[in-house]
């Protein structure tokens, strides 16, 4: 938040707040860890409150749910924000002191009725209202987001509407206070802290800075690399589809699969001159590879760190040593760049690890033995004697303000680009299960008794209205193509609304459904938010 791009709180705060807002995110399923901390504040008298088109098993333990409609998020949140303001509740003196773009901010959510909000979101106006008035009230209140919000065309701009919200009230930079986005997959926060994101190198310093460009080559020998921002990975696919990207290496990662229009990721991958794939499996991404590189499990296989939604770096240590063939991903790394002509040695995951925090202030502190110590350390850790960092941005509590003031950010409601029509009158959203892990590689050949197949989710009513019996066999069709799929009921979906994962690309190829629009500032497709129908198959055809 605020040029980190990390929580801003503790898993320990969620468990001593007073309301959480889980805003797009079914955290008992895919956050299963955060979500019992989170009870543990439920128990001690914390109201919840879930922001999901559909009533998830999360929404189950919440105090109230706002079934909004997909991709309507921005015009919730102004709306909030203008009860907020109207109702006397915004922090002025906050506001004034630690914030920039208040005026326009307010000259923005102004158009947001309680009126306008209902038509967009499908809420109810005295719920947004009443949980607009609880969020302002709240002395300790934390909001809490995962890919519901992110994976939109206007992602970034969804993220900006919520950490309004805060800013508007003076919830961050306190204890039990704060803005947490929940990271989809394990170490996803690390992987961005150690620099997996465009013009960013480890602990979040600017590429094009010249006084980070210079610190790196001196660190490195001299060694020259580019200062300017590189592709992300929705502009790595147009690349490919203008022939300026022809050479990729794609590590731990299975965009045939995992990517939104699934027929024109492998199209694309298909047609480069030379794909290079280093994974612990044979996916369907490596199979179109020219060459494979298999590597050791991360989680059990190998020595390192990993950092948790709460900024936690943990150390990670080796269970088993990886079967014959399969090798650490440092190793193969530092092979590579000799055949390239950089002797890096063979390193130690502690000497990568120790040159890591030599270059990032944010990590300084974490030696090995700190962090064996202490069970994790959550940056930032400027030195040795520095515990870790309970919360982020205490700064703007002081007066004057320490460092810069944070921005509040108009933003408009901007509908899915996948448009509701009378030949697509379905939104189809997708998301995951608790048994589950992403397109199902290192899931699915396990059983499990949570488990079932694959099939669409859709409501009751609609079901009736098609004609459709449960486990009947359908083919729902998007402007992308089309798949055969069994249907399930499900009471807790709404009419005009289907879910499937993507967990099962063997059973049911969900990404040939899924748009590929992207937001231009983070790179994320909209996911969450395609137009499908419906239509019924010979009579009788079952799963």
């Amino acid at each position: 938040m605020f040029g980190a791009g990390g929580g801003t709180s503790s898993y320990q705060e969620a468990e001593e707040t007073d309301l959480v807002i889980l805003w797009g995110s079914n955290a008992r399923e895919t956050h299963p860890i955060f979500f019992h901390h989170l009870l543990r504040g439920v128990h001690n008298g914390a109201r919840l409150v879930a922001v999901d088109p559909r009533r998830t098993s999360s929404g189950e333990w919440a105090d109230v749910w706002l079934g909004i409609d997909v991709g309507s998020d921005i015009a919730l949140a102004n709306a909030m924000a203008r009860v907020i303001i109207h109702a006397g509740l915004a922090n002025k003196e906050f506001i004034e002191r630690a914030t920039t773009g208040y005026k326009e901010f307010a000259r923005c959510v102004e158009a947001y009725t309680l009126e306008v909000a209902e038509k967009e979101t499908g809420v109810p106006g005295y719920a947004i209202r009443d949980v607009a008035l609880e969020y302002g009230r709240a002395d300790k209140a934390m909001i809490c987001w995962t890919l519901g919000i992110t994976e939109h065309h206007n992602a970034t701009d969804n993220v900006l509407a919520l950490i309004n919200l805060a800013l508007l009230t003076g919830k961050v930079g306190r204890y039990g206070c704060g803005l947490n986005p929940l990271r989809g997959q394990n170490n996803v926060q690390g992987g961005g802290d150690m620099g997996a994101i465009p013009a960013r190198m480890p602990g979040f310093q600017d590429l094009q800075e010249p006084a980070i460009h210079d610190k790196f080559s001196r660190a490195w020998g001299g060694a020259q690399f580019p200062t300017k921002k590189g592709y992300h990975l929705s502009e790595m696919f147009e690349a490919m589809e203008h022939g300026e990207l022809t050479t990729a290496y794609i590590v731990g990662e299975n965009p045939a699969r995992s990517e939104a229009d699934q027929t024109r990721a492998v199209r694309l991958l298909s047609g480069l001159e030379h794909l290079v794939v280093q994974d612990i499996f044979l996916t369907q991404t490596a199979e179109l590879a020219h060459v494979v590189l298999p590597a050791a499990a991360g989680w059990a296989e190998s020595e390192g760190t990993v950092t948790n939604s709460e900024r936690r770096v943990q150390r990670v240590r080796r269970a088993l040593e990886p079967p014959a063939g399969a090798r650490d991903d440092v190793d193969i790394i530092c092979d590579l760049a000799h055949r390239l002509g950089c002797d890096w040695g063979q390193p130690t995951a502690e000497q990568v690890w120790n040159e890591c925090r030599s270059l990032s202030p944010m990590h300084a502190g974490m030696s090995y033995a700190r962090l064996d110590e202490l069970g994790g350390i959550q940056w930032p850790c400027p030195d040795e004697s520095h515990p870790g960092t309970l919360f982020l941005h205490e700064r703007l509590w002081s007066d004057p303000v320490e460092g810069p003031r944070a921005p509040l950010h108009a933003v408009e409601h901007d509908p899915p680009v996948d448009r509701l029509t009378k030949e697509f009158p379905i939104r189809l959203t997708t998301g995951r299960r608790l048994d589950s892990f992403n397109t199902g590689v290192q899931t699915n050949e396990y059983t499990s008794p949570l488990r079932r197949r694959e099939a669409l989710l859709i409501s009751p009513a609609d079901a009736q209205r098609l004609g459709i019996q449960d486990g009947e066999r359908v083919m729902a069709s998007s402007r992308r193509g089309s798949v055969e799929v069994p249907v399930r009921f499900e009471a807790t979906l709404r009419p005009g609304l289907a879910f499937l994962t993507l967990h099962f690309p063997d059973q049911v190829a969900t990404n040939i459904l899924t748009i590929d629009a992207t937001d231009p500032k983070s790179g994320t497709a909209e996911f969450k938010a395609s137009a499908i129908r419906i239509e019924k198959l010979t009579a009788g055809a079952t799963a």
